[in-house]
């Protein structure tokens, strides 16, 4: 199926005012985590994942600093991550779990490794770095979601461990922010629990 270009703007552009969109209303309705180990072909194309970063990288960014980067990572090169993890999974908590959940790694067709990458000496706090991060992260799995596909952001244990993140090619002072496994689920979702806004929401005059 092809698919129209994505608009580009120059530096300076207006860009267009927001409209109504019942379509992304009931997107965001739906939205739904997938289970990493669930997805399955097809998967995005190379084009698409182009768009699925472009997008992305649309995301809240106080000071325009870009302090993250992604890595995308094919079959190949994640069959490969979690041969040289498993090892470093004898030493956690749990081995036998640590182990098992390296299969989320090796099942969707692509995943997009985001590492949070904060710029040092920057009046904009290391913390909010992070978030836009975080942020990035959030909009790569709705850009996933507009092409059709699923999608699944999670971190596990190799997202912290220090001998792990050597194997990641994590530098220092960068963390990661999370693995977006993208492809397709052979069943649909089913809705898991939501927070009772209620109890979550102040509102104040």
């Amino acid at each position: 199926m092809t698919r129209p270009a994505l608009p580009r703007f120059a530096l300076g552009d207006p860009m267009p005012a927001p409209t109504p969109s019942d379509e992304m209303r009931l997107r965001l309705a739906t939205r739904r985590s997938a289970p990493a180990q669930a997805l399955t072909d097809p998967g995005p194309s190379a084009a698409e994942i182009e768009d699925i970063l472009a997008l992305g990288a649309r995301s809240p960014d106080h000071g325009k600093l870009f302090p993250w980067r992604f890595v995308v990572l094919g079959r190949q090169s994640r069959a490969a991550l979690a041969e040289a993890l498993t090892p470093l999974a004898a030493w956690q908590p749990q081995p036998d779990k640590a182990r098992a959940v390296l299969a989320k790694l090796t099942a969707a067709p692509v995943t997009i490794l985001v590492i949070s990458a904060p710029v040092p000496n920057q009046k904009v706090p290391e913390w909010e770095q992070h978030l836009s991060a975080g942020a990035v992260c959030m909009n790569l799995e709705h850009a996933a979601n507009a092409l059709g596909y699923a999608a699944s952001w999670i971190t596990d244990w190799y997202s912290y461990d220090p001998q792990a993140l050597d194997v990641l090619d994590v530098g220092g002072g960068e963390q990661v922010a999370g693995f977006i496994h993208i492809g397709s689920l052979a069943e649909v979702s089913l809705e898991r629990p939501r927070p009772d806004l209620a109890g979550k929401v102040t509102h104040r005059p």
